[in-house]
């Protein structure tokens, strides 16, 4: 793959850099990424006392070099460093015999699909927001920027157990798969006249992260969650059909809503997503859902309880990165390609505990690659926890299904209610530093695994002010909707 040209670099002239500026914009991102010092200090590639200084006051950089180099590490425009975008031009070459009239295309193409992509990832929640408009005010749920026909979202929890899985083995093909005319915006240049045929292929080659793996997933065709009823039916997929489409909306929305100011006027164009249509077709693109976990961590003395916090890093993960979600959160998928996979873990209750043992204790994914089902009848953490729950000491609900504005990907929405000391049993140890980001406690917790209080305040201020996935922010706010239900005594 071919370099960037060097007369695609920055050039500044002189200029008033704002010393003071720095100082809080690294304070500050450290506060929201939960990161300590010495944490920022290795991805800023810098040495911890350089950091400390510039934080304190002690050091004032003023050295553009400097503020560029910062500014890419920690994905942040210059202007966000107090550099005046005026002042950014495109160099001459370096050398009169470099041909100055001509960009490479490629390298262009794939420079302007990075920067789109590193801004889709800074603006998440803001484009989100800005996409829920354009759909109309009925199918919106609540606050935040998800969407969800009424079938879809019950009055009331329900017990997993109540809701009955079924199986299709004879899926139709989808009609969009991001291959279209209509994405072809969202796909840069691969070589001179042609582009990169899937938008997973232009992730792979230009911004991967560290989880990055196509896997067998099953795929969502009809829904139905009224209790007493609720049933879901699925099919066979693969991770990346999913994101192919979801993923080049998403890119789609932050090219035509570059700024911060989201604003419904003028309406952009949007072709891949008008050719997407009705967001509820379940047949017209490959729909793959997530389950995404609220856990509550019940006192069984006071009645109240935690809950577990993740902030999701976007160097590790491709989709939903850099804002907050909450734990465990997964695919649902089987753990490998094999058939006895496929029908061992069509179970949204055994994809749930898998992820538990990932994101919070820190065990390897189980992938398959022991050549033999998974048993989880004999496995300590799913046994424990089974137990438990047949004990009536953990609930397991689903409080609703839903797509995120931005990207369409579905989410089917879950809590699970643990009395404390079978939580702490489990899960007193959990890792702060997972594969996909990192846990998040309250400043007065003495173990990441205390979590976050579940109080009115603290699920208005995560749904409302701070950067959180649409799927959790809903399902925070239905979970404070329903806490009667959830925590009978609180």
């Amino acid at each position: 793959m071919q370099a960037e040209s060097s007369w695609l670099s920055p050039c500044f002239v002189d200029h008033e850099i704002n010393p003071g500026l720095l100082a809080e914009v690294l304070r500050e991102y450290r506060a929201a990424k939960g990161l300590s010092q010495a944490a920022l200090a290795q991805l800023l590639t810098m040495d911890q006392s350089y950091v400390s200084k510039i934080e304190t006051g002690h050091r004032q950089v003023r050295d553009v070099d400097t503020l560029l180099h910062i500014a890419r590490q920690l994905s942040l425009t210059p202007q966000e460093l107090g550099l005046s975008a005026e002042l950014v031009r495109p160099c001459p070459p370096r050398e009169a015999s470099v041909l100055s009239d001509e960009i490479d295309p490629v390298a262009s193409s794939q420079a302007e699909w990075r920067r789109v992509r590193r801004q889709l990832n800074r603006q998440r929640g803001g484009l989100a927001r800005w996409a829920a408009e354009l759909y109309r005010r009925e199918f919106r749920v609540g606050d935040a920027p998800f969407l969800a026909r009424t079938a879809w979202m019950p009055p009331e929890p329900i017990r997993l157990d109540d809701v009955r899985l079924e199986w299709s083995s004879g899926a139709a093909r989808v009609a969009v798969t991001g291959a279209e005319p209509e994405a072809s915006a969202v796909l840069p240049l691969r070589a001179p006249g042609r582009r990169f045929d899937r938008y997973t292929s232009a992730i792979k080659y230009l911004d991967r992260p560290s989880l990055f793996e196509n896997r067998a997933s099953y795929r969502l065709l009809d829904a139905e969650l009224t209790p007493g009823a609720a049933r879901m039916t699925f099919g066979l997929g693969t991770y990346f059909d999913k994101l192919d489409v979801s993923e080049g909306l998403a890119h789609e929305t932050a090219a035509a809503r570059p700024c911060a100011d989201h604003t419904r006027s003028p309406r952009p164009e949007l072709p891949l997503r008008s050719l997407v249509g009705d967001p509820f077709d379940l047949g017209r693109r490959a729909v793959m859902p997530a389950i995404e976990t609220l856990t509550l961590r019940r006192d069984r003395k006071t009645g109240a309880a935690t809950f577990l916090l993740h902030w999701r890093d976007p160097a590790k993960v491709a989709t939903a990165a850099g804002i907050y979600g909450l734990v465990p959160a997964g695919e649902f998928q089987p753990s490998s390609v094999a058939a006895w996979d496929t029908d061992n873990d069509f179970d949204l209750w055994h994809s749930m505990v898998r992820e538990y043992s990932e994101e919070l204790l820190g065990e390897p994914e189980r992938d398959g690659s022991s050549g033999e089902p998974l048993d989880y009848d004999t496995w300590p953490l799913f046994r424990d926890l089974d137990r438990a729950r047949a004990d009536g000491r953990l609930g397991v609900y689903c409080l609703g299904l839903g797509l995120d504005a931005l990207t369409l990907t579905a989410t089917l929405l879950t809590a699970v209610v643990i009395d404390d000391d079978v939580f702490d049993a489990q899960f007193g140890d959990a890792v702060r530093v997972n594969a996909e980001g990192v846990l998040v406690a309250s400043a007065r917790a003495s173990t990441v695994s205390e979590g976050v209080p579940f109080t009115g305040e603290n699920v208005r201020r995560l749904v409302r002010e701070e950067p959180m996935a649409s799927p959790g922010a809903c399902l925070l706010a239905r979970a404070w909707r329903f806490r009667t239900e959830l925590l009978p005594g609180a």
